[in-house]
């Protein structure tokens, strides 16, 4: 895997909603450094995305499968949202984590917790739209992100991890 950005340090995360690895909405909001020490993917997705249904989640769903068990390695996947608001809801991050069979916390960030107009995660990792991954490494430095990521590869590098 090429090194997009090593030298930046990824911002915490600012969403307040989110669901656990089973669908059941977390009181307390997941950050980033609850994962301190380990590789860190966020996959970044609209619900009525087309390419993040077509593309994007089944390539997280192949990364997901093929990292079972390693501990090494968390995902995350958060509904950011800067478009399309009242289809993209609170509701759909469970629809789709049951859909894709994702037992990994998915957020949900249309940017309200923060009296923004779009995504914080959007603004603070100055991603491109959807669907977008983000990989941080575990001194917290952001390695990857882009719309594209070859899922084998990926999953190789990972796999070092």
């Amino acid at each position: 895997m090429k090194q997009e950005q090593a030298s930046i340090k990824a911002p915490e995360l600012r969403i307040t909603q989110w669901i656990d690895e089973s669908g059941k909405e977390l009181k307390n909001p997941v950050k980033l450094a609850d994962y301190r020490g380990k590789f860190k993917v966020i996959y970044a997705f609209q619900h009525w995305c087309p390419g993040c249904h077509k593309v994007g989640l089944p390539s997280l769903q192949k990364m997901v499968n093929a990292l079972a068990g390693n501990e090494n390695v968390k995902f995350l996947a958060i509904q950011t949202v800067f478009e399309g608001a009242s289809k993209n809801t609170f509701d759909k991050i469970i629809e789709t984590q049951k859909e894709y069979g994702l037992n990994i916390p998915f957020g949900h960030d249309d940017g309200s917790q923060n009296n923004e107009s779009r995504s914080s995660t959007m603004t603070d990792y100055q991603t491109g739209g959807t669907p977008w991954f983000i990989f941080i490494d575990e001194s917290d430095n952001i390695v990857f992100a882009d719309f594209h990521v070859n899922t084998e590869a990926a999953i190789n590098f990972l796999k070092t991890r």
